[in-house]
This record gives structure tokens, C-alpha cells and sequence, in this order.
């Protein structure tokens, strides 16, 4: 097949996308170029690199196992102890830690159309509510309602496009320096303070739901051993893809803040103080790009957390099954209302973060077991180097998870 139309296939990959480039990651990425500049580009040299490593196993996995991650998983343990605490672990993990970022995926996409608009709340003689926060939860439901994976491929397609012409474009027009972009890119540093972001840039990347819903979608959409290739070049293209807006985000907030002393506190304040500098359209290219960020981010997180769910529990993985619905109406439920009335869900996104630390490279770590079991994956199992870099990215998973659950225990 060639490769023109391999790219017309995109689509399980454009998903791994859009889930990874959140708000969360706009914002995630902003303080980093802010605070120290290009300095930790390499660190999503590696996030790309350890995704496309992860990601392409549960490629594998789907297409030639015709298995979820979820019940690969569930079938790996047979001892009824540890089956019953990975189900806790994943449950745990993907519903209140997908519950929590959902909220921030909705609020994000909200930001770009208070930015746009001016309007930010509406008085219905009670009090007040954040009146985009709704909006955006009730076009999220609409989209998922349709219950077609072809038509939500193509709309996620669409708004990751929308996502790369506005964040490179805008780091275009600032015009950066390309040297010590790459410098940055290719040469590991560590600046003082720096550490937890570098763990939240590879966090922020590297997304245990992901692992979920890539094994799910591509099962969904291909089904034979020839198909690997096409979906091995969407994977590559998509996750570079997402690779590249990312650090646009962190060039772009880097080249026009870094050393200026500007208080740069998330993606809105990016989006406004680039008014002055670049006029409005900047500004308004910024808040669309934000705005699709978080819609996309905001289908796929309940669309994880319900093909995480079905896996683990041995549902139907059906989106039309009215469990697998039922999931994903309580995640994005969870995020309307919260972003409704502009609560904060700090203790479940605490929760979240120590689940996650635990549960990446735990998942990482079975996905290897079973990307080298003969009887699921036959002669495409994993081969010698491909086991030495997955393992290679489980050890660093491993410090960086430890690192980060003893950051959020306030150990150091």
C-alpha cells in the first residue's frame, strides 16, 4: 500500500492524539517554555519515542490478538486475588482519574471560547454558572450519542488539524530560533526546579488510558495482519504529529516569555499575552486551538474510560451497549457538572496522579508479558530489541512514577 494511502487509513492514532493533547498539555507545555525555555524539549523527544514504543505493541495486540488491553489483561491473571486488584487499580485509575481530567478537558475548551467571546457565566437569579463549560459537555455528548466510531474518527481528524494550524502557526509567525531548538530537542538538560516538569510533559504524553483505547479502536477498524503496516504508519504520523504541536506550544511560549519575567500562569494567559506581541488573530488562533484541544480531549477520555471499563469487567465492547454507554454518560456527567459550577476536583486529581504513577508502568509492564506470549500473538511477538526498548521505557516509567508519587505525598 502506498503511502498516500496509507494517510487517507488515519484514524485509531489521530485518536492517541487527541486524547494526549489536552489542555492539560497546552498548559503543561506553556509553563515549561515560559519557565525554562527550550531546555526540556528532549523530554518530549522521549514522550514521543516511549508512546510510538508503547502504542504500536497495542497496535499488535488489537489487530493481531483481536484483544482490548482491558481483557488481555483480565485474562493474564489467575490467581482471583490479583485479578480482583488489577480490576480495582484499573477501575480506580481510569474512571476517578478520567472523572478529574475531565473536568479540566471541558473548562480548557471553555477557555478558548471565553477568549473568543467575552462571555464567561450567565445569571439565572440564583447565582451564577459558567455557562460554556455546559455547552461544551452537551456537543461532546451529542458527538458520542451518534454511537459510530467512523464518524467520531472523523470529526477527532478534523479538530486535531485544527489543533496543528493554529499552535504552529502561531510558533511560525513569532518566528524562534532554530538552533537552540534543536539543541534542546537533542541535548538532555536539567535545569534547577525542573524535574517535575519533566515528569509532567512526559505525563502528560505518555497516558495509560491510551494504551486502552488504542488496543480497542484499531480492533474495531482492522482485522487482518496486513493491515499492521497501515496502521503502524498511522500511529507514526499521528503521534510525531502530536509530538510536533506540543513543542510548538513550548517554542512558541519559550521564544515570547522566557527571561521576560511575564506572569504566565496557564494556555489563556498565553493566548491573551500574545495579543500585544502578534495582534489579535494570534490571540484568536491560540483560543481555537485550546478550544479543539479540549473537545477532543473531552470525547476521548469517557471513550477510554468505557472500552478501560468493558475490557477489565468482560462487557461487550460495544458503542452502542448500553453499559459501555453508561460509562461514558457518568465520566462526561461528572465534568459537566463540574465545570458548571467551576469546582475543582484537587483530591480526585491528587488520586489520579498517585493511580496513574502506579498504574503505567504496572500496565507496561504486563503489556510486555503479553506482547510475548506465542499463543495470543503467534510470530508477530515481540522481538529481542523491541523487548530491551520497552523495557528500557518500563525503568524510566518506574522512577518517574516513583518520583511522582513521592512529590504528591509531599515526601520531596
Amino acid at each position: 500500500m502506498k503511502l498516500k494511502e496509507k494517510l487517507k487509513n488515519l484514524g485509531p492514532g489521530i485518536l492517541v492524539t487527541a486524547a494526549f493533547i489536552g489542555p492539560g498539555t497546552i498548559t503543561t507545555c506553556t509553563l515549561t517554555g515560559a519557565g525554562f525555555g527550550y531546555a526540556l524539549l528532549w523530554g518530549l523527544v522521549f514522550s514521543v519515542l516511549a508512546t510510538i514504543v508503547l502504542q504500536e505493541m497495542t497496535a499488535r495486540l488489537g489487530i493481531i490478538g483481536q484483544k482490548g488491553l482491558g481483557e488481555a489483561l483480565r485474562h493474564q491473571f489467575r490467581n482471583p486475588f490479583l485479578k480482583l486488584m488489577a480490576i480495582v487499580l484499573v477501575l480506580s485509575a481510569i474512571l476517578i482519574g478520567n472523572a478529574a481530567y475531565e473536568t479540566g478537558n471541558i473548562l480548557g475548551a471553555s477557555l478558548g471560547m471565553i477568549e473568543v467571546t467575552g462571555i464567561s457565566t450567565v445569571d439565572l437569579g440564583g447565582g451564577e454558572i459558567q455557562i460554556w463549560g455546559p455547552v461544551i459537555g452537551l456537543i461532546a455528548f451529542a458527538l458520542l450519542v451518534m454511537g459510530s466510531y467512523k464518524s467520531l474518527e472523523r470529526i477527532l481528524i478534523a479538530l486535531v488539524l485544527l489543533m496543528s494550524i493554529s499552535f504552529i502557526s502561531t510558533m511560525i509567525i513569532i518566528g524562534p530560533d532554530l538552533l537552540p531548538i534543536l539543541k534542546g530537542m537533542f541535548v538532555p538538560s536539567l535545569p534547577a526546579e525542573s524535574v517535575y516538569m519533566l515528569i509532567g510533559l512526559i505525563g502528560t504524553t505518555v497516558v495509560p488510558y491510551n494504551l486502552f483505547l488504542h488496543a480497542s479502536v484499531v480492533r474495531e477498524k482492522w482485522s487482518k495482519k496486513e493491515d499492521l503496516s497501515t496502521a503502524r504508519t498511522d500511529l507514526f504520523f499521528s503521534v510525531i504529529l502530536g509530538g510536533v504541536i506540543s513543542m510548538s506550544i513550548v517554542i512558541t511560549s519559550a521564544a515570547a516569555f522566557f527571561g521576560t519575567g511575564a506572569e504566565i500562569k496557564g494556555a489563556s494567559d498565553l493566548a491573551s499575552q500574545l495579543k500585544p506581541l502578534l495582534g489579535d488573530w494570534a490571540g484568536i488562533i491560540m483560543s481555537v486551538g485550546l478550544f479543539a484541544a479540549g473537545i477532543s480531549s473531552a470525547i476521548t477520555a469517557p471513550l477510554a474510560a468505557a472500552y478501560a471499563t468493558a475490557g477489565i469487567l468482560g462487557w461487550k465492547v460495544d458503542l452502542k451497549s448500553f453499559k459501555f454507554k453508561a460509562v461514558w454518560m457518568l465520566i462526561l456527567l461528572i465534568g459537566i457538572v463540574f465545570s458548571a459550577i467551576g469546582f475543582s476536583p484537587i483530591k480526585a486529581i491528587v488520586f489520579a496522579q498517585i493511580a496513574n504513577g502506579i498504574l503505567l508502568p504496572v500496565i507496561a509492564i504486563y503489556l510486555l508479558l503479553i506482547m510475548n506470549s506465542k499463543k495470543v500473538l503467534g510470530e508477530h511477538r515481540n522481538k529481542i530489541v523491541q523487548n530491551i526498548i520497552g523495557a528500557i521505557v518500563v525503568c524510566i516509567m518506574i522512577g518517574l512514577g516513583i518520583k511522582s508519587i513521592l512529590h504528591v505525598a509531599g515526601v520531596f
